[in-house]
């Protein structure tokens, strides 16, 4: 047990003649810690660009329901009314009458016959 801690602690893994062995693990485990490692910080990058974007979303939906608000505001015939006061153009008196336009019918086969 002595002899085998005095061993490691030496490292005489390291230099015995099966020590290509033992280095090929080593540099396999070093490999494998540094793609943990890397790969580690490429997950936290990605929640951190997560949770900006997500603010982002939030503000900008906020944003679009002011502005939204502000239009349907903007769009009512009291509004518009109040600014064409000012170039002093005024709602009409008279309501307004709607506009029927008839298509002319088409004619058939046989009152095409008896022109």
């Amino acid at each position: 047990m002595k002899k085998g801690v005095y061993g490691i602690l030496k490292a005489r893994f390291l230099v015995n003649e099966d020590a290509t062995r033992n280095w090929r693990f080593i540099v396999f485990l070093i490999f494998l810690a540094i793609v943990m490692i890397a790969n580690e910080h490429k997950y936290d990058e990605k929640i951190y660009r997560i949770a900006e974007l997500t603010n982002q979303v939030k503000e900008l939906r906020s944003e679009f329901v002011d502005k939204r608000s502000e239009l349907m505001k903007l769009k009512m015939e009291s509004t518009v009314s109040e600014k064409m006061e000012t170039r002093n153009i005024f709602p009409s008196s008279v309501p307004p009458k709607k506009i029927k336009v008839k298509k002319p019918t088409e004619k058939g086969f046989f009152q095409k016959l008896w022109q």
